[in-house]
């Protein structure tokens, strides 16, 4: 009974593939068949032209589909792992109001990112406005700090509008614009524009 059973399968198997099926729709109608049965089964197959453009065709947009549900099924797992992180730092906002705590997480992103010149200035920049933000607010409650020798230097690319940048990082630094120097603008940079790049503030 099987034997009738697979018999009958493949003979609709091959009149599909010769309507010119491809062997996702094949299995589909056919509950379930194994692209490799079915590539057994229709291996003797002529196909014409057309049939072989419909083919790939329907295997394309079978393929972007199947990329386009992976990547979304990537960028879910991505948001559930970052929430996980979230959930499981979310209590050391009140540690930051500990002086001592709050000096040692400035520590960590001025080794990565800090530097002094040779007047012995310190320097921190980054391109995040959030962690820029974060540092100052550190600077701000635990150091005796006079913002008055604060200084910004915004480094951008080219063709970029400098005024909306200065703009956006008197937002984040809350550092008056008359403590800002000339920005450093990247030549190389010309004629390749990133809309969402909002420069690096010094």
């Amino acid at each position: 009974m099987r034997g009738k059973t697979n018999l009958k399968f493949k003979e609709r198997a091959i009149l599909l593939r010769k309507e010119g099926k491809t062997y996702s729709e094949i299995s589909k109608e056919l509950g379930g068949i194994s692209k490799s049965t079915l590539s057994e089964w229709c291996r003797k197959i002529q196909l014409s032209s057309l049939q072989k453009i419909r083919i790939q065709k329907m295997s394309d947009f079978h393929l972007k589909k199947i990329r386009l549900i992976a990547v979304e099924s990537n960028h879910q797992k991505r948001l559930h792992y970052l929430n996980k992180i979230k959930q499981r730092v979310s209590h050391l906002g009140e540690q930051m109001k500990n002086d001592n705590v709050t000096k040692i997480a400035l520590a960590m992103p001025y080794l990565g990112e800090g530097a002094k010149n040779r007047h012995g200035a310190l320097l921190f920049g980054n391109s995040d406005p959030k962690i820029i933000a974060l540092f100052l607010r550190g600077l701000r409650q635990s150091f005796p700090v006079d913002e008055r020798k604060f200084r910004v230097t915004v480094q951008c690319r080219a063709d970029q509008d400098i005024e909306n940048l200065e703009n956006f990082w008197f937002n984040v630094t809350k550092i008056p614009r008359s403590q800002f120097r000339k920005p450093q603008i990247d030549p190389r940079t010309k004629g390749k524009p990133k809309p969402s790049y909002k420069g690096f503030a010094v």
